[in-house]
């Protein structure tokens, strides 16, 4: 199906295909005890089961699970504390019925491993491939790989920030792991610019602004912008009050081929996804 940017890459889920002629919404689950927006923080299993009942009544296509906080200045953890927030939710949640795609977001291989063992989808890797095992990971695995850019841990991240052309960068080093991917037989690849993730205010907003360029890498991109930095700073805010200006950029990156956006607030989310297909209706 054509969209405003041709013809987006389907990805294959357990067989099934996922087309992005309708921009998709993934809603983020934290099983973290300090994300920075504690509204989608949810550590005990009753928690998880009303955070997932909720973000698939608000339409949610994709859950995306993350036991380890990538926030600015996060602790490490290893990689067995990671896994005890995560051990035994997915095959709970797979019991009760919940079928939805579910996104494991991790950047250890042994964790995504442990997780598509109990029933993730989707691997959603923030470092882009760190853990010299995690390629080899999704080659065998065939799950849906989503490759994000980082610069730095998220212990260090924002300290110093620095690109030649943010945008050129950035694009060089997705098509190059994207090459790599492909070497190995990979090929259902979602890419993601990192928003928040080593950049500065203005660098984000660089690479919103020309988000477009990164359709030449030929797969899905996913945008994640909800309730950053990004908007806290230029309006004065805190992320509770950041859900307004969250709306805004979405749909600027709607406007710009996003085909999925990862989300705390999935009601307004598909909502957004709801008037842009309207507007770009024939």
């Amino acid at each position: 199906k054509g969209t405003l940017f041709g013809q987006l890459p389907s990805i294959r889920i357990e067989g099934q295909l996922l087309d992005f002629s309708t921009p998709k919404v993934m809603g983020i689950v934290n099983l973290t005890p300090d994300s920075f927006v504690s509204e989608s923080r949810a550590t005990q299993l009753d928690d998880v089961r009303r955070k997932v009942d909720e973000h698939l009544e608000a339409g949610a296509d994709i859950l995306d699970f993350g036991a380890y906080s990538s926030r600015p200045g996060a602790l490490d953890i290893s990689v067995e504390k990671e896994w005890s927030r995560i051990g035994g939710i997915l095959l709970a949640l797979r019991a009760d019925g919940i079928d939805a795609p579910i996104s494991i977001d991790t950047f250890r291989a042994e964790v995504a491993r442990r997780a598509l063992e109990e029933g993730a989808d989707i691997i959603n890797d923030i470092s882009g491939g760190s853990d010299p095992d995690m390629f080899s990971l999704v080659a065998q695995s065939r799950a849906p790989y989503i490759l994000m850019h980082m610069q730095g841990t998220p212990q260090n991240m924002q300290d110093n920030p620095t690109y030649g052309n943010v945008v050129r960068d950035i694009n060089l080093y997705l098509a190059q792991k994207i090459r790599i991917l492909h070497e190995l037989g990979v090929h259902d690849i979602i890419a993601d610019v990192g928003f928040g993730f080593g950049k500065t205010v203005d660098q984000n907003y660089a690479l919103l602004r020309e988000l477009r360029q990164f359709h030449a890498l030929g797969v899905p991109l996913l945008v994640g912008v909800s309730r950053k930095s990004m908007i806290n700073k230029v309006l004065g805010i805190k992320a509770a009050q950041a859900l307004n200006g969250t709306s805004v950029l979405h749909a600027f990156a709607l406007e710009r081929g996003a085909a999925i956006l990862r989300v705390h607030d999935v009601r307004e989310a598909v909502e957004a996804v709801k008037l842009f297909q309207a507007l770009r209706a024939d």
